[in-house]
């Protein structure tokens, strides 16, 4: 949409502006960031022993929304002769000719610059890694092309979060983010799985690459419970390589009540609650997770 064609349907060039900056955040479903968001702090929490100095805590959430903004629009980008086609994610191109191909792509390549400053005011190491990271979260875009394993690439993608927390705020590598990112790791994939299988039609007409493809809708929930599974498990373990507690351990109970209940709302033959189950399930599991680990270091520590 060009600015002719803006003044033309009665909008001023300055709401255009801002039209395509909104525009923009519902392209790459902002809020969405509450699936990473909470692993990052709970990290850097647990690798400050407490509250992390105001100015590292900061610059790892900005670190995080820019990594996720950049990668979430070049997937965009990259999808879009993919998405026209299907009946869930047309809309995003009906987004993407209003915010312009260009302005897009300088969003991209913004966030991306702005990931890379973040890093580098952390701590040498993290300047060194993050372009690691930016491969990885980039690559992720292209993997249901030639693999049906793009949900744990997904999954790798998110749980660079907590240990670029953890090196944020400490400048080195330990074993714990490795283990809490183990965590993340297989909590994406399997709600991953389930959200891929609303897609199972479109991936056979567009010959993409999906689990649920390869295994079948049936097949593909019990997976995805089996990862959730040892979600619970591997949340447990990360007790032992930290002083986390009581609390920490309640958190980790409730996680396992609300994927239990996740996986409740979800049918082979009735998808219709995978919103649901998809973000509103996994927000509160993340968040709650962050809540008591951070009431644990506080209490504990």
């Amino acid at each position: 949409m060009n600015s002719t064609k803006t003044e033309e349907n009665g909008v001023k060039p300055e709401q255009n502006r801002f039209l395509r900056f909104f525009t923009i955040f519902k392209l790459i479903k902002f809020s969405h960031t509450i699936f990473s968001f909470p692993f990052a702090v709970m990290s850097a929490f647990i690798a400050a022993g407490g509250m992390p100095e105001i100015r590292q805590l900061l610059l790892i959430i900005g670190a995080l929304v820019m990594a996720r903004s950049c990668a979430m629009s070049f997937n965009r980008l990259v999808d879009a002769k993919y998405d026209i086609h299907n009946p869930r994610t047309a809309y995003r191109i009906q987004l993407q000719d209003i915010i312009g191909k260009t302005n897009l792509w300088f969003f991209t390549i913004s966030c991306s610059i702005l990931f890379i400053v973040c890093a580098g005011m952390l701590n040498r190491l993290s300047l060194i890694i993050s372009p690691f990271a930016l491969m990885v979260i980039f690559g992720y875009s292209y993997t249901k092309r030639f693999t049906n394993f793009s949900h744990i690439v997904l999954g790798l993608s998110l749980s660079l979060s907590p240990i670029g927390a953890w090196i944020g705020v400490t400048g080195r590598i330990d074993a714990a983010p490795f283990i809490l990112a183990f965590a993340v790791l297989l909590w994406t994939a399997g709600f991953d799985i389930i959200y891929a299988c609303q897609d199972l039609q479109h991936d056979i007409k567009s010959k993409l690459h999906s689990i649920p493809k390869m295994m079948g809708i049936k097949n593909s929930l019990i997976l995805s419970s089996v990862l959730h599974f040892f979600v619970v498990i591997t949340l447990f373990v990360f007790m032992y390589f930290t002083n986390l507690k009581y609390v920490y351990f309640g958190g980790v109970v409730f996680v396992g009540i609300m994927l239990i209940y996740e996986h409740t709302l979800i049918k082979p033959h009735d998808l219709s609650k995978i919103n649901l189950a998809f973000f509103t399930v996994n927000g509160i599991i993340s968040m709650i997770l962050m809540v008591a680990t951070i009431v644990d270091i506080s209490i504990f520590c």
